[in-house]
């Protein structure tokens, strides 16, 4: 039997696996909160799982990998580094008050706050932000299959979009979860083995250490001057700072049982997340010396499957690096129906009753996937095109986002202004000055005109207070991330 052959039935298997999962979670998902956020029952370990799943996805281990292979550290600040410090901030300043609110997804609080328009502005640039990233993973699946079977990409794309969005679409946030937290195993367990044949046959890292540039693991710019250290910066805050302000994160603090498990699966899945996410870094890294000239850097982790892995373990390694796809795809997809169900359709349909919100949360995943599979055959490319879906929210939507949990005097002509202003300075920055990062210029821009304009206007748009589901005001204290980790007895 042919390495493509045994590829081929053991895709065929994880795929069938994942819509049978997907099929037991539709019994949970009969409402729009049992659909959205697992009925706010997700325990600690699934909870992790699916933190860890959500952010180990196309981009780790086929970007950062890759990534790794052309620029050593320093080509993979954003990801794992800023990703994993997305989680611990998730965890210190937001997971508590989230799930203390009840809501269904993070644009409820923004309308809270500010009012629909400013709901809708990030309703708008979340959908983009997903919708570019759903297209970078499936650029890695299709790479995928393409490097190792021979099949086309677009074939590749095709057809995992279709198994992600059927069984994302049957069982929302539990067939989410439950898929992610085997996923996550079958992850873990593709790394280690590989990473270690790897170190096997090479002769250890003795033998590789010698063979690398001196730079390899420097992780400041080596030219200091401002422009480089502001593009930095800009690769920190890209992750660090924009994915703490969408739905992918916050939902699972949501789905949480309670606020100690919300605050603790993000600490779990940050320590987690940056432990496995510097495995294929480091073979990124091993490839630079055993691989060199690769035609795509980010086809490294097939390539080095193929050549130290049995037919049989380059099968399982195949359904660690869709199972990292999948989990992030699957997520991604479910933000993206979720803030449709929940905060556009009642701009088309006035109180929609829970039965129509349902409908609409899965029957949008078939269509975001179908915008996310043009993105992708369009695109063909895996870690810029994940790092520019998130520029639109960097710009526009973090600061007005934040401060809506943690300044009092945040209000809606602030908000506005400053989604306009940072959006705004960032176009003007992209003609002006190409070179510099723009995104972090519109970041600065919106933060100092969100903090100017709702000081200004405090007397006649005086701020919002926040309310959970039932309408009942919400205490604000005691919200940063410092229960203790372990239950006392």
């Amino acid at each position: 039997m042919t390495t493509e052959t045994v590829i081929f039935i053991g895709v065929a298997i994880y795929m069938v696996l994942m819509l049978v999962i997907g099929a037991q979670a539709s019994r949970k998902a009969k409402t729009s909160a049992e659909f959205i956020v697992a009925g706010r029952k997700l325990p600690i370990f699934i909870c992790t799982a699916t933190i860890i799943a959500t952010w180990f996805g196309g981009g780790t281990m086929m970007g950062a990998s890759g990534a790794a292979y052309d620029d050593g550290l320093l080509g993979v600040i954003a990801d794992p580094f800023g990703a994993a410090l997305a989680l611990f901030i998730v965890g210190m300043f937001f997971a508590r008050l989230f799930r203390r609110l009840r809501l269904l997804t993070y644009v409820d609080l923004v309308e809270q706050r500010y009012g629909k328009t400013a709901a809708f502005i990030t309703t708008i640039t979340n959908l983009i932000s997903n919708i570019g990233w759903i297209g970078a993973m499936l650029v890695a699946f299709g790479l995928v299959f393409e490097r190792l079977t021979g099949t086309p990409l677009e074939v590749g794309i095709i057809a995992g979009a279709f198994v992600i969005i059927l069984y994302t679409m049957i069982g929302g946030m539990w067939a989410v979860a439950l898929t992610d937290a085997w996923q996550m195993g079958i992850i873990m367990i593709g790394l280690v083995v590989l990473l270690v044949v790897v170190l096997i046959d090479v002769g250890g890292w003795s033998a590789i250490a010698p063979q690398l540039p001196e730079n390899t693991f420097r992780l400041l710019p080596s030219q200091h001057n401002w422009e480089h250290w502001l593009n930095y910066f800009r690769l920190w805050f890209i992750f660090g700072l924009t994915d703490v302000a969408g739905q992918n994160l916050i939902g699972r603090a949501m789905a949480a049982k309670s606020e100690r498990v919300a605050q603790n699966a993000f600490y779990l899945g940050s320590f987690g997340y940056l432990a496995f996410g510097m495995i294929p870094v480091l073979i990124g890294i091993i490839a630079s010396v055993t691989m060199p000239g690769l035609a795509s850097s980010e086809s490294v982790i097939p390539a080095m499957a193929i050549e130290h892995l049995h037919p049989v373990g380059v099968a399982v390694f195949v359904g660690a690096i869709l199972a990292a796809i999948m989990s992030s795809c699957d997520s991604a997809l479910l933000a993206c129906a979720s803030i449709t169900s929940r905060n556009l359709l009642p701009l088309v349909v006035p109180d929609p009753t829970d039965k129509q919100s349902l409908s609409v949360a899965r029957f949008a995943i078939p269509l975001y996937g179908a915008i996310a599979i043009f993105v992708a055959l369009k695109a063909q490319v895996v870690f810029d095109v994940m790092i520019d879906a998130n520029i639109v929210s960097l710009c526009s939507v973090v600061m007005p986002f934040f401060l809506a949990v943690w300044w009092k005097k945040a209000n809606r002509t602030g908000a506005l202004s400053a989604m306009v202003a940072g959006f705004g300075a960032w176009l003007i920055s992209r003609v002006v000055a190409p070179e510099l990062p723009g995104d972090l210029i519109g970041l600065g821009v919106s933060l100092i005109t969100m903090l100017a304009v709702s000081s200004l206007t405090q007397k006649f748009d005086p701020p919002r207070g926040l309310i959970d589901l039932d309408g009942n005001p919400v205490e604000l204290t005691d919200r940063l991330g410092v229960l203790p980790i372990f239950r006392r007895s």
